[in-house]
């Protein structure tokens, strides 16, 4: 992977913490931009697009949490990775991270090393499932459009957040199957990110509070399967 092309957006209230991080990503040839506050950061992100977010959660006015749910609101940063970064003794919890539309967290202080590894890691993920030449899935009266990143619920346009979208694309891609939690955390997640256990429970809950909960089975002490409903099933 070349840096090169990746923008990066670093967003904390503390400048020291700025130009650390943003040093060492710069060396190794991101493009990086900062912000002080959450305000200033949804306008800059706005503006130059980033691929990849660095967000501060205790920050004073427009925190964290509240910045995530604003970026994740604009159309065009949907494809947007966005990891919270997090002092390891403030009370912050994953969950509420992944409820405000976060993908990953990262605990500070970090060392430049393991901060460049993290950061290569989410970036690898960046494009897919959406990647180019991506074949649309279809199964009963869901259809998937990697392309556009959008689930067509019957005649319904539905649009999730990246994890939410990847996790339905894996599921759906084999109707049935029952993907153990250990397979979906290795190909939504990658093994070089490590997320709470809890954590594909909170992306089901969502994902069948906005498509249905007819769709996806939970298959206890295993993990889930996509059940498909057919296209001419009426709605009672």
């Amino acid at each position: 992977m070349t840096p090169g092309p990746y923008r990066i957006l670093l967003v904390d209230d503390e400048e020291d913490v700025l130009d650390f991080i943003g040093y060492n990503l710069r060396k190794e040839g991101y493009k990086v931009y900062t912000a002080l506050d959450g305000i200033q950061a949804v306008k800059l992100a706005m503006e130059c697009k980033p691929h990849l977010v660095i967000l501060d959660v205790m920050m004073p006015g427009m925190d964290g949490m509240e910045t995530c749910k604003e970026i994740r609101r604009i159309p065009e940063l949907s494809d947007t990775i966005i990891t919270f970064l997090t002092a390891r003794s403030e009370d912050y919890s994953q969950l509420a991270g992944f409820d405000a539309g976060g993908d990953d967290y990262i605990a500070k202080p970090i060392k430049p090393a393991l901060l460049l590894s993290r950061v290569r890691a989410l970036l690898r993920r960046y494009g897919r499932p959406g990647s180019s030449g991506e074949q649309e899935i279809e199964s009963g009266d869901i259809r998937i459009d990697p392309e556009q990143y959008i689930v067509w619920h019957k005649d319904r346009a539905v649009e999730l957040p990246r994890k939410e979208f990847e996790l339905f694309s894996l599921l759906v891609s084999k109707p049935h199957k029952v993907f153990k939690r250990e397979e979906i955390l290795s190909s939504v997640w990658g093994n070089e990110v490590v997320v709470g256990d809890r954590t594909i429970d909170v992306h089901i809950r969502k994902l069948r509070e906005k498509i249905g909960s007819d769709y996806i089975h939970t298959v206890k002490g295993v993990g889930y399967k996509f059940v498909p409903v057919a296209k001419d099933t009426v709605d009672t």
